[in-house]
């Protein structure tokens, strides 16, 4: 009898953590009393009363959470019976097992725990059971777009959002995400109140989250790294509650992923010698609209640009003077990045035209501290630092972190891209992105935990994926 396969392992430990964040969260979040009778009237006359009264332990979570925390761990015991016989069976047979079962797993725990929180918000009220930004105040900047109202000078005192929180509510003068969030979304809204009545923005993370999963999964190398990277970007720790309450980041790592695959599509038509303009141009337009979603993405540019550059000729001739090889990598990032550039500019110029000193305020200056009403100092970087040494009177005051982040990004981005020519992959690309945003992050304001989630699912993507023909593309 073999030793347990790796993948048992990860899971294990995957499936605890995301287990244990589900209920601390609600702990948290929510009331129990709230929770419980809550519950109770979303299931009334579907689940028997007398076994919600018996579920309904204050000390663990909801009975909701709990049937779906006890059958998941059904399913990862056959999933550990199947890896403990699979001498028994074909690899064939074990793989297919396996995705299966890690499937259904993300299923219950992600997307059922996601249905529960819309079910839950739409019985309790449209400030509760979700996030404040990525759900609340979305499918407000929806309405403001039907209504003709520019989302980035209105403010949000007269909607759901000013029943949210306690403290720090500095978002409702501010909307701080890019217009593809709202524009791709408003669609969705549309078609969901014409055919059920109401919408939760939540839906569309889980379709474009479910579409990620498969996507990634197929840019994996092997059986053993698919089901590793659909296990760490599924059962994120982080990543899937933001999923649950409804924060956006796995909206921004759609598109991403989206360009990556089509990127290695691309890639692999060149290495067959045909040419891969179509999947290029259809690649940048989702890198494209990654940017247009969240500034988190715009890190990813230089790398990506880098990548692109690799594979011009002449770009890396050495035996051209500087200024000549300026013009020829000049000319190169044109030709290549202008879908890129196009995408970003059709879909944020004209927003930034209607009003740029609004939407500089919402999306650039409450975040860097600037605005008359900012964003608070805080997360788990070095922010933690200012305030437990007491250089700012309070959490809202300006500090110059921006003169940190360039000490810290700004050498380390050099040494990156520098490692990156030596070695011109789709993982050195990724994990330059991941290695410079969790930096400049990390010297920033704040390092909210869900962007750790964020960069944990990329930093997946950097281990796993696999590149064209398999190997470092020197080019």
């Amino acid at each position: 009898m073999r030793r347990p396969s790796n993948d048992v392992l990860l899971l294990f430990v995957l499936l605890l953590a995301r287990v244990r964040i589900d209920t601390l969260a609600e702990w948290a979040a929510i009331p129990t009393d709230m929770l419980q009778n809550d519950v109770a009237r979303l299931l009334r006359g579907f689940w028997p009363s007398s076994g919600l009264a018996l579920l309904a332990d204050r000390q663990t979570t909801d009975p909701v959470t709990l049937v779906l925390t006890s059958l998941s761990f059904g399913l990862f015991f056959v999933y550990l019976a199947a890896d403990a016989f699979r001498d028994w069976l074909s690899d064939t047979t074990v793989y297919r097992l396996k995705m299966g079962l890690l499937g259904a797993i993300v299923v219950v725990l992600v997307f059922g725990q996601t249905v529960l929180f819309t079910g839950l918000r739409h019985v309790s009220g449209p400030a509760s059971y979700a996030h404040d930004g990525g759900v609340i105040q979305t499918e407000v900047t929806i309405e403001y777009l039907l209504a003709g109202v520019n989302p980035y000078v209105a403010d949000y005192l007269d909607t759901p959002m000013a029943d949210w929180g306690t403290e720090y509510r500095t978002a409702l003068h501010h909307f701080p995400y890019l217009p593809w969030t709202f524009l791709f979304s408003a669609p969705f809204y549309l078609s969901s109140r014409f055919i059920l009545g109401w919408f939760d923005q939540r839906w569309v993370y889980l379709l474009l989250f479910a579409a990620t999963l498969v996507l990634a999964h197929s840019l994996a190398r092997n059986r053993g790294n698919k089901l590793s990277i659909v296990m760490v970007m599924g059962l994120n720790p982080i990543l899937a509650s933001d999923m649950i309450f409804g924060q956006n980041d796995s909206f921004v790592l759609f598109w991403i992923v989206l360009g990556i695959w089509l990127l290695c599509r691309a890639e692999n038509q060149r290495g067959r010698g045909e040419r891969p303009s179509v999947m290029i141009l259809l690649s940048l337009a989702a890198f494209g609209l990654a940017c247009a979603s969240k500034p988190t993405a715009w890190f990813l540019v230089p790398f990506l640009a880098l990548f692109l550059l690799g594979g011009e000729p002449g770009t890396w001739n050495g035996g051209l003077r500087w200024p000549r090889r300026a013009i020829l990598w000049a000319s190169a990032l044109a030709r290549q990045m202008w879908p890129l550039v196009l995408v970003f500019i059709v879909v944020v110029g004209p927003w930034f035209l209607w009003n740029p000193g609004a939407m500089m305020d919402d999306v650039w200056r409450w975040s860097a501290g600037t605005a008359d009403t900012p964003y608070q100092i805080r997360g788990w970087g070095f922010s933690n630092f200012v305030l437990a040494l007491g250089l700012v009177p309070d959490r809202l005051a300006y500090w110059p972190f921006w003169i940190v982040e360039v000490l810290v990004a700004g050498p380390l981005f050099v040494l990156l891209l520098w490692r990156q020519a030596r070695c011109n992959s789709l993982s050195s690309m990724l994990s330059g992105y991941v290695v410079l945003l969790f930096a400049f992050l990390y010297a920033s304001r704040f390092l909210n935990e869900n962007y750790l989630g964020y960069l944990l699912s990329l930093l997946a993507l950097a281990v796993f994926v696999a590149e064209p023909d398999d190997h470092c593309l020197t080019r």
